[in-house]
């Protein structure tokens, strides 16, 4: 390069004056180009910023092609002579001229095959000039790739980014009306897909043989082939999709895609060709999908009546065969409910029917989701326009263009139950008036309409319009009745789907759904199928889905499970894991929802009343003692219904009472000290069970019970008196029970507490011992420092009581133990030691009613 340069300054000193200065405009150019080459040989002999060198040196090219243009052109030059000596020298100097930029362009590639980029940026400058210089240009232009193509053979790498911009610019070039601009334009491209080739094909693969090095410019006899093979759009697309690595392609694309919004029809309807032919051959390489779903959203959104339309959507048609997640997450992400230019997009997907089924699958992914849910994080996440989800509502809307289309409606028949209850599932979430739009909510309910329409359920939804469903859905109170409605609605037309919508409902409550109120829908949509099919009971493993829901986080989903088991009341003798199933039902008794627990007491009553004798014998006894925790609740609607069921339990089983005594007798602290309870249906609860609890002890107090101003007091000490005779042994346990009642929150249950531990002290003091004496103490004392006076008057005398004891007991002696069998046949009748009755203003109110227990 440096010897062509002095060799040009060389010519310019010979030539003659008169001639010089006719040809000064070019003298001008030649000098101005070998000042514009010193400078980027200096830069690049500079330790300068690539970015920066490349910024500047740019710029220089650009001036030099700006003085190109301005020189006449070679017809005008050869006029310059007057001679042909003087001809062939000012023809010289022309050629010299392009040979100088050439040369240029040259040293900067043969330093970074980056700087390839140049030549795009000078075919971009050349569009905005049509002049004669396009041929000489594209010489130019192709001298270069041939170079570049020479230098890579045998490189262990290249970093040439900018092919695929370069492969768009002259793949149009190719169709290009001037043949010597076609053919110089096949021949760089040729040259370019070497270069690519390079980049893709393994480093010993790409590795020339030494004989190979001198790679030359195809002969004469292929150029003319080889243009007309570049003319041939097709193969174009196949070879450069081959040839371009996938970022390579993916720019080649984008550049192509700009040419569709140009004002240039001629060169948008070539590029959208070009741009066609190579999705159809290689859409699985091209990344950046959505982006460029986005641009085309946005081109069309600016005008809707663009001239190259149909080709953008074409676009998404091709890119969806390989890539349709992808697009159709992108299609999600824009706002609802969607505009015409989005409806026309989601036709142009769904009109390659190939993808349905992964189309599908990929909206049933995002129908997950929850409309209006808050992100976790406040940073916009992929797909998300905003903070509020609201893809799932666009993906019912898509639903609504897509299902219609034939090959959508085969692919909606093989995940029919899967969209029906995604479906049903996003109306429930709809109901959330505040932040779920009306016309978003019609969405939603429009989808599930368009999906029975499209699956030959036709008459389901008549059915459903006629009972005037469709509109109630917008009222959240209408949620849970309008599933059963669908419910009923399908199973009355017999469905077809039946049989693999069970069986969904089945794996879906299995696994567990994503939400706890999720099984709110699934537990009422499965019940409504199984009630109109099935005789009860249900078939076994759908009954074990109900009793593994009574224990479910979400009380709704425990008390409709609750409800359900209830109905199955009376073939309960005909469920083979009966025993199991109410196990089940006393695990809810440990609920800490009180409505739960409200609704397992009754549930449960309502099965023990037609369950079999000797399975009921087997149960009696865990069931009794599930209800003695009850017994102390802090709800006093549990408190009743516990009470009042142990009751009716010890009735059912009055023949097994001898399996009972135990159970009995350790219910009895709480029946007596509820007895002074707040709540009238505790206190008549406890009368009810203790009268029966008496009875079936054989103990002859009922009439204390039966009178409605009873002395609690003489009941106890009746209580009491029989205890010594019949049930000695438990009194010791009894004590400790009421142990317990000493440091309660309520009143009442400390004072009544303080009574029966001093008549129990009374009864059973001779079998306790010294350890057990000294806890009862420390317990009473602190019932002496009560706020209630009252308490502290009744505490003093049970304290008196215990410590008269402790005084009494020794170390264990014979004569001790003597006595304490000789006790057994001596029994000394206890008398009142309290004269305590209930004070005024802790009198019962008999119209307390509690809320909960109304629920």
């Amino acid at each position: 390069s440096e010897t062509r340069s002095l060799e040009q300054a060389s010519l310019l000193s010979t030539l003659p004056n008169s001639v010089v200065h006719l040809a000064g405009s070019l003298c001008d150019v030649y000098s101005g180009l070998l000042s514009h080459q010193s400078m980027i040989l200096a830069m690049n002999s500079s330790f300068v910023d690539p970015l920066l060198q490349f910024e500047n040196q740019l710029k220089i090219i650009e001036s030099s092609f700006n003085m190109l243009v301005t020189i006449p052109s070679l017809a005008k030059v050869k006029k310059l002579g007057t001679t042909d000596e003087e001809v062939e020298d000012v023809v010289n100097l022309y050629h010299n001229i392009f040979n100088t930029f050439e040369d240029t362009l040259l040293i900067l590639v043969s330093k970074d095959l980056y700087k390839l980029q140049i030549l795009k940026e000078i075919i971009v400058w050349m569009s905005e000039d049509d002049s004669y210089l396009q041929e000489r240009m594209m010489v130019i232009i192709r001298r270069v790739l041939h170079f570049a193509s020479r230098e890579v053979v045998g490189h262990t790498s290249v970093d040439a980014p900018c092919l695929g911009v370069l492969a768009a610019e002259l793949c149009l070039l190719c169709s290009h009306a001037d043949s010597s601009i076609t053919q110089q334009a096949a021949l760089g491209l040729y040259h370019l897909l070497h270069i690519a080739k390079c980049q893709t094909e393994d480093i010993e693969q790409s590795k020339l043989p030494s004989h190979d090095h001198n790679y030359l410019l195809p002969s004469s006899s292929d150029i003319e082939l080889l243009s007309t093979g570049f003319r041939d759009k097709s193969k174009i697309s196949q070879r450069i999709g081959q040839s371009l690595l996938p970022s390579l392609l993916t720019d080649f694309v984008w550049s192509l895609l700009k040419k569709l919004c140009i004002f240039d029809n001629k060169i948008a309807t070539e590029a959208a060709s070009i741009l066609k032919l190579t999705l159809e051959y290689h859409a699985q390489k091209v990344t950046m999908v959505s982006k460029i779903v986005d641009v085309i959203y946005n081109q069309l959104c600016e005008n809707s009546a663009h001239s190259m339309k149909h080709d953008m959507l074409r676009v998404i048609t091709l890119l969806i065969r390989t890539s349709p997640k992808k697009i159709i997450f992108q299609l999600m992400d824009y706002p609802v409910p969607a505009d015409d230019i989005l409806l026309l997009m989601w036709q142009a997907a769904g009109s390659e029917a190939k993808v349905a089924p992964h189309v599908l699958k990929t909206i049933l992914l995002i129908l997950k989701g929850k409309p209006g849910e808050m992100q976790e994080s406040t940073e916009r996440r992929r797909f998300s326009l905003d903070a509020a989800n609201m893809m799932p509502v666009a993906a019912c809307q898509a639903l609504c263009t897509l299902l219609p289309i034939t090959a959508y409606k085969k692919a909606a028949a093989q995940c029919f139950p899967h969209l029906l209850m995604s479906l049903m599932l996003q109306l429930f979430y709809s109901s959330d008036l505040r932040l779920i739009p009306m016309n978003s909510r019609l969405c939603v309910l429009n989808a599930l309409r368009t999906l029975l329409n499209c699956s030959g359920l036709q008459l389901v939804d008549i059915a459903l319009e006629r009972m005037n469903c469709w509109s109630q859905f917008s009222q959240a109170l209408f949620q849970n009745h309008g599933v059963q409605i669908i419910a009923k609605a399908l199973t009355d037309i017999n469905f077809p789907q039946f049989p693999e919508t069970l069986h969904y409902l089945y794996k879906l409550s299995v696994e567990g759904p994503r939400r706890s109120e999720d099984s709110i829908i699934t537990i009422l949509f499965l019940t409504e199928l199984l009630e109109n099919v099935f005789k009860s009971p249900f078939p076994e493993e759908f009954l074990v889905l109900f009793r593994n829901w009574i224990n479910d986080p979400n009380p709704s989903v425990s008390k409709l499970s609750l409800q359900k088991i209830s109905s199955m009341a009376p073939v309960i003798n005909e469920i083979e894991n009966s025993c199991s199933l109410l196990i089940a039902i006393l695990d809810a008794f440990l609920s800490e929802d009180n409505t739960v627990i409200i609704r397992a007491l009754f549930t449960l009553r309502k099965l023990l009343d037609k369950l079999d004798k000797v399975t009921y014998s087997t149960l009696c006894n865990t069931i009794a003692s599930s209800y003695c925790p009850l017994m102390d609740h802090s709800n006093a609607s549990i408190r009743s219904v516990a009470v009042r069921h142990f009751g009716e339990l010890l009735n059912d089983m009055c023949q097994y009472t001898w399996m009972l005594n135990s159970v009995i007798v350790g219910g009895l602290v709480p029946l007596i000290l509820f007895l002074e309870d707040r709540d009238t249906r505790v206190v008549k609860a406890c009368k009810f069970t203790l009268q029966i609890c008496i009875s079936q002890l054989k103990w002859p107090i009922p009439c204390l019970l039966k009178d409605r101003s009873y002395s609690f007091e003489l009941l106890v000490l009746s209580i009491c008196n029989n205890l010594i005779i019949t049930h000695r042994n438990h009194i010791t346990d009894l004590i400790s029970d009421t142990l317990g009642f000493l440091g309660s929150s309520r009143t009442y249950l400390r004072r009544t507490s303080t009574i029966l531990l001093g008549y129990l002290t009374k009864v059973g003091g001779s079998l306790l011992l010294r350890d057990e004496v000294e806890v009862m103490l420390g317990a009473i004392e602190r019932v002496l420092r009560d706020e209630d006076p009252l308490i502290k008057q009744l505490g003093e005398i049970t304290h008196n009581i215990i410590k008269e004891l402790s005084h009494a007991i020794t170390y264990l002696t014979v004569k001790q133990n003597l006595q304490r069998f000789l006790k057994f046949f001596y029994i000394k009748k206890l008398k009142p030691l309290y004269n305590y009755t209930t004070p005024f203003e802790d009198q019962i109110d008999s119209t307390m009613e509690s809320q909960d227990f109304k629920n």
